[in-house]
Formats: structure tokens, C-alpha cells, sequence
């Protein structure tokens, strides 16, 4: 690959994992009540090499292709990320990053919070837009390397920035609110109202246009 195309799409990649939203309100919400955030920043991270897989495929671009479907996506990833915010909003007030309320706690297992992060990340069609929109810039025709196996291994790249990143934002707010009850509640509530927003911002998207269109 181009060593150059290559730090370019590092440093873009790894301002973008830097960049607050969504993952990073899931990736803090996600370990509560739980021993370890793992499970969370493995989904999440999941749901980017699907993205990753789906691109390689080809049929990221065939979906681009056609809005009906595309739309159908938003409009069920928008429902997620409300229904998972509604969840959070549902919970702040009882919200701690203590390890030790953890123990006998069956309400959310590992494997429902890896799922829930990858239908997070994965079902998130700005993630397949990103991943369609950033990517093909940095590959480079007269590499070595076919066109879709540089674009596996710089989904992959970012796959694995995000994952360093989540687990850092997890592990220092655990760190930091550990012993701070008041607070882990407050980030809780804003990681609900979050999730919440943008889902109705992913959701207006599509509905606005469709009732301006029969208007």
C-alpha cells in the first residue's frame, strides 16, 4: 500500500474515532451494572467489521445505490438507537460503575451487550456511508495490493483505532466515576438523551423529505 494514503487515513481515522457520539455513549453506558466493558467495545467494534465486510463485498456500493433500501435501514437503525436510549433513560437513576453492584445483576448478559453494541454500530447505515465515502480515497490503483484487499485492511485499520479509543473512553470514565454515584448517573441520563437525539435526527432524515414530497 502507499505508505503515504496509509498515515493519511490513520490520522483521519483515528480523529474520527476521537470524534464524541453514539459509540462513545454506548461504549461508558454499556459496562454499567457489569464487571467488564469488553462485550460493549467488541460489539461495537463488530458492527465495523461488518462494514468492513460488507465494503469488500461490493455491496456496500450496491446498497448506495439504492436509496429505497438504504432508507429502510435508516429508518430501522433510527428505531434502535431509541429504543436503546430509552433503555439508558430508563435506568440513570439507579446508574453505578461500582464492579461490586455488578455481582448477581442478570438484567444484561455479555452476549446481549456485545449484540447490542454491533446492532449499534453495524446497523448505523452512517457508518456504511462513512465507510464508503472515506475509504476509496486512500486506496491506491497502482499498489501491489487488489483494491479490495487495501480496503479490508484499512476498515480493519480503523476497526482496530476505534477499539483502542472505546477502551480508553470506557476505562477512564469507569476510573473516574467509580466512586461518584451522582456522577455516573448524569453521564448515564446524557448518554440516553444522546442515543434518543440522534436517532430522531437519523429519523427525521427520511421522514421530512417523504412529507414535503406529498405535500
Amino acid at each position: 500500500m502507499n505508505p503515504e494514503l496509509f498515515l493519511a487515513f490513520v490520522l483521519v481515522a483515528a480523529a474520527l474515532a476521537c470524534t464524541p457520539g453514539v459509540d462513545w455513549a454506548y461504549s461508558i453506558t454499556a459496562g454499567l451494572g457489569q464487571r467488564s466493558f469488553v462485550p460493549a467495545v467488541a460489539g461495537l467494534c463488530g458492527g465495523y467489521v461488518l462494514h468492513t465486510a460488507l465494503l469488500v463485498a461490493g455491496l456496500a456500493a450496491v446498497l448506495t445505490g439504492m436509496p429505497g433500501v438504504l432508507g429502510w435501514l435508516t429508518l430501522v437503525g433510527a428505531g434502535y438507537l431509541m429504543w436503546l436510549g430509552i433503555s439508558t433513560l430508563r435506568s440513570w437513576r439507579v446508574a453505578s460503575f461500582s464492579t461490586a453492584d455488578a455481582v448477581g445483576r442478570p438484567g444484561a448478559t455479555r452476549l446481549r451487550t456485545f449484540l447490542q453494541g454491533m446492532g449499534t454500530s453495524g446497523i448505523n447505515p452512517k457508518g456504511l456511508l462513512f465507510y464508503i465515502a472515506l475509504i476509496p480515497q486512500f486506496v491506491s490503483a497502482d499498489a501491489s495490493l487488489p483494491v479490495p484487499v487495501q480496503s479490508g485492511l484499512l476498515g480493519m485499520t480503523f476497526v482496530a483505532l476505534a477499539g483502542l479509543v472505546y477502551t480508553a473512553v470506557a476505562l477512564l470514565s469507569r476510573t473516574l466515576l467509580q466512586s461518584r454515584p451522582g456522577a455516573a448517573r448524569a453521564v448515564t441520563l446524557a448518554s440516553g438523551i444522546i442515543m434518543v437525539l440522534l436517532g430522531t435526527v437519523l429519523l427525521g432524515e427520511q421522514l421530512v423529505p417523504l412529507v414535503a414530497g406529498r405535500a
